[in-house]
C-alpha cells in the first residue's frame, strides 16, 4: 500500500518553471513504477511522464524537451521539473504509482497548475 501527496503547483506565467513533488508513504516505494498525469477541463486524463522502477523514462510528445521526471528512492519522492511552460500545460497534475508486478494503481489528490499571463 502507498499513499501519495503532490505539492508544488500554482500560478505561473508562460515561459516560467515549476517543480512538482510527490511524496509517498507506506512501504516498498522502490517496487513501484511512478508517473505524472494531468487533466484539463472537459478532457481525459493523459500521461505526462513515467519513470519506472527500472528502465528508461517516457514522456508525452507535447512535453518532451521541456519536462523532466526524476525520483529519489531514499526520500520516497518523485519530481516533475517543468520548464518553458505554456498555457496548454494548465490542468490538475496527478501523481501515480503502479505496482511493478500486480499492476495496482494508486493516485494522489492532484495539484493545480495554471499557466497564464
Amino acid at each position: 500500500q502507498v499513499q501519495l501527496v503532490e505539492s508544488g503547483g500554482g500560478l505561473v506565467q508562460p515561459g516560467g518553471s515549476l517543480r512538482l513533488s510527490c511524496a509517498a508513504s507506506g512501504s516498498g516505494f522502490s517496487i513501484y513504477d511512478m508517473g505524472w498525469f494531468r487533466q484539463a477541463p472537459e478532457k481525459q486524463r493523459e500521461l505526462v511522464a513515467v519513470i519506472p522502477r527500472s528502465g528508461p523514462t517516457n514522456y508525452a510528445d507535447s512535453v518532451k524537451g521541456r519536462f523532466t521526471i526524476s525520483r529519489d528512492n531514499a526520500k520516497n519522492t518523485v519530481y516533475l521539473q517543468m520548464n518553458s511552460l505554456k498555457p496548454e500545460d494548465t490542468g490538475v497534475y496527478y501523481c501515480n504509482a503502479r505496482h511493478w508486478y500486480r499492476g495496482t494503481d494508486y493516485w494522489g489528490q492532484g495539484t493545480q497548475v495554471t499557466v497564464s499571463s
